[in-house]
């Protein structure tokens, strides 16, 4: 099982390819990765942080892996900096995925119901583009609402599903995290996804207070690990779900700055031990 993570490299703060690496090689399969950028630090909560774009280094690596034919089972598409390196993307997919292999889109534009500071209107509209060849996408609930033309500051608990319902005429089976619902009086943290028969369902954990950066990378991360496992969509879901509140968690008992991301590594056998019993 051989699996590509397109995203960029943060130096500083773990997330994107600093996350994606250690936890889908520790469920025992091979990650190669793709950067599309590097970075000092992320620019969520720094400062003065440096910037290098990698888009004319890209076509190059494409090329150099074609001769090598190199193809993968899964490829997992996270932090894209402009329309071209999506485009970079939708050729990547052609060119080095599997026949029946499986595309993973997390369409990172946003939180918090605002677009990141560099994306627009016009970004959103290519991110759809690139939805729509995906076989799973990930978005949190202010990236779904922008992928579906939904008002995030009106978004009620009752309206989950139908949100889904339009994610699913982009791909067939989006899984939207971050949504919040009330269970039994207490506000819990969900995700409400398309299982692997297309049925929309949910599953929630209990919500920690706080922005925690490297969230989003730490679940779509951990999701793609089980699904190469063989662990279907259901049990994935759930275990991801679970690493993810568990290294929330674990970063606020031990008073971790938020923007140094989410310290997952003591969390990460309980992880690999559920992925291990799910796995077929």
């Amino acid at each position: 099982m051989r699996i590509l993570a397109i995203n960029d490299i943060s130096c500083v703060g773990k997330c994107s390819l600093t996350v994606a690496l250690p936890i889908i090689s520790s469920c025992g399969v091979t990650c190669d990765i793709l950067p599309t950028a590097i970075l000092s630090t992320h620019t969520g909560g720094f400062q003065g942080y440096t910037f290098r774009d990698l888009s004319e280094d890209i076509p190059a690596i494409i090329a150099h892996w074609k001769s090598l034919h190199l193809q993968y089972d899964i490829i997992i598409s996270g932090y894209l900096g402009s329309i071209s390196q999506i485009e970079m993307v939708k050729q990547v997919k052609k060119d080095l995925l599997k026949e029946g292999g499986l595309f993973v889109v997390d369409p990172v534009m946003g939180d918090n119901g605002i677009l990141y500071s560099h994306f627009d209107k016009h970004f959103v509209e290519e991110m759809k583009g690139l939805c729509k060849i995906a076989d799973i996408i990930v978005p949190n609930l202010t990236e779904a609402c922008f992928l579906t033309d939904t008002n995030y500051s009106e978004v009620k608990e009752q309206d989950y599903p139908a949100i889904l319902a339009k994610l699913k005429e982009l791909c067939p089976r989006p899984s939207v995290t971050g949504c919040d619902i009330r269970c039994n009086g207490a506000v819990r943290s969900a995700v409400f996804y398309t299982d692997d028969t297309g049925n929309v369902k949910s599953y929630s954990t209990e919500k920690i207070e706080g922005a925690f950066h490297g969230a989003g990378d730490v679940y779509a991360s951990a999701l793609v690990g089980a699904l190469a496992r063989g662990v279907d969509m259901d049990k994935a879901v759930e275990i991801s779900a679970k690493f993810t509140k568990n290294s929330i968690a674990q970063t606020k008992n031990d008073g971790t700055e938020a923007r140094y991301g989410l310290n997952s590594e003591s969390q990460m056998l309980k992880f690999l031990l559920d992925v291990e019993k799910a796995a077929k």
